[in-house]
């Protein structure tokens, strides 16, 4: 099914199969000449049966469409290429452009969570089952890298790039700015908090994020287009909550940090999440995963304010008080 938004602008939900976040938003804005289409879901079959039922009902040929990427990741991303062909272009942020183009296996990434404490098994298991190595792309379509003010004009709308760093390296909303829409991505969610994630010992996305939100406070904003759940139209008010989230989030951590050095893992351990399980121990492991993930986030953000300090024992990653 796809839902009517705007004239000429339609939102399809790409299922994401036990998954909680439960769907993905694809947006199409159809044209006569070409027609553009926002995000796409996983590559998988419920996937792709849902795009073409949506684009059939719309009446959107592939063959005369071209597709925006906000970022790189695979429930955004991996469907694409299953619809583009020879003449498609496809556009995505410089920084995830290159990530894509440079990634070679997920042994960094299995090699730094191990070093934050993640046991060896449970990294072995966790992106065994990550949906971005499941379901992710096979092979790359050329892509046209998109940078901050990018214009695309598609149905007689002026959509317009704005850079959004923080979830990915290079996170790129899109802003309508007569009629005032975000088309946010995974920037801005309403129900959940996106995940801010870090995967890099120098890397600080918690702050890239939180300068993200400022930015986007100060525009001009009616409606949320996110890429998950539902739409919604206080776009300030949600930044705040998400601010005041992540303050919280950071005043946790340093409280757990009170009894000693802890690695991510162990920390991670120890804060509070929003999911059905009595206990850490009872977490699936791509919850384990995804929870170190934001922990580290927030553990590289304090370091950066030189609140925490990291230190290394056999191998190991541990986080401490200033």
């Amino acid at each position: 099914m796809a839902e009517e938004l705007f004239p000429n602008l339609y939102r399809i939900e790409i299922p994401l199969p036990q998954s909680p976040l439960g769907w993905v938003n694809s947006y199409v804005v159809k044209d006569p000449s070409r027609s553009l289409i926002i995000d796409t879901g996983l590559n998988r079959e419920e996937c792709l049966r849902a795009m073409m039922a949506g684009l059939n009902e719309i009446g959107v040929d592939l063959k005369q469409s071209d597709f925006y990427i906000t970022h790189f990741h695979a429930d955004h991303f991996a469907l694409a290429q299953r619809l583009f062909d020879e003449n498609t272009k496809v556009y995505m942020n410089e920084p995830d452009k290159e990530f894509m183009e440079n990634w070679t296996s997920w042994a960094s990434i299995a090699d730094y969570y191990a070093r934050n404490g993640f046991p060896g098994d449970e990294v072995d298991a966790a992106i065994t089952n990550h949906p971005g190595r499941k379901y992710g792309s096979n092979r790359l379509p050329a892509m046209t890298g998109v940078k901050e003010g990018d214009s695309f004009a598609y149905g007689g709308f002026d959509l317009r790039a704005v850079a959004t760093p923080g979830h990915t390296p290079g996170h790129t909303c899109l802003y309508e700015p007569e009629r005032k829409f975000l088309l946010s991505g995974d920037h801005i969610l309403i129900d959940i908090t996106p995940n801010i994630g870090c995967w890099e010992e120098d890397a600080n996305p918690l702050k890239l994020y939180l300068a993200s939100l400022e930015k986007v406070y100060g525009m001009p904003v009616d409606l949320v287009l996110p890429g998950h759940r539902r739409i919604f139209n206080d776009c300030k008010g949600r930044i705040k909550e998400l601010r005041q989230h992540h303050g919280e989030r950071l005043e946790e951590v340093l409280s757990i940090l009170a009894d000693g050095p802890l690695s991510g893992y162990a920390t991670a351990s120890r804060m509070r999440w929003d999911i059905n399980c009595r206990c850490w121990a009872d977490f699936p492991v791509p919850q384990k995963w995804f929870a170190t993930s934001e922990a580290l986030a927030h553990l590289h953000y304090l370091k950066g304010e030189g609140k925490v300090v990291m230190s290394r024992s056999e191998g190991c990653l541990f986080y401490s008080l200033a």
